[in-house]
């Protein structure tokens, strides 16, 4: 159980990502794969390629949103637990690897907004 407020929120989010993701066909495999170097909020199949995605959601569009707080220092998180998913499940290394980030908005409405920017960055 969430121990924050933003905690719960970003719980929300993620939900909200995966339910979208799987609504638009994507196959979920992993949700909030943790490794001492980094997190992935969601590893899906999407017609044999291998999504990283990582959901962002601001209460704010200060500061530029959550698109902009998928920095260099984050992506270089990502994409070291990336790596270690990738060699601990040998399957999942014979495929492509995209990196994707999922911005939800809204959570406090009946229908939030996702907006799902792929190719977000490379490794």
């Amino acid at each position: 159980m969430p121990a924050t407020s933003a905690q719960a929120l970003g719980a929300r989010a993620e939900l909200c990502a995966l339910e979208y993701l799987k609504g638009r066909g994507l196959t979920i495999l992993e949700r909030n794969y943790r490794r001492r170097r980094g997190e992935l909020d969601l590893v899906a199949l999407d017609a044999g390629v291998l999504v990283i995605a990582e959901v962002r959601t601001r209460s704010s569009n200060a500061f530029g949103g959550a698109a902009a707080s998928v920095g260099k220092t984050k992506q270089r998180r990502i994409i070291r637990a990336a790596s270690q998913l990738l060699q601990q499940h040998r399957a999942y290394a014979a495929l492509p690897v995209r990196f994707d980030v999922l911005i939800v908005s809204g959570l406090e409405s009946e229908a939030p907004q996702v907006d799902w920017l792929r190719h977000a960055f490379e490794a």
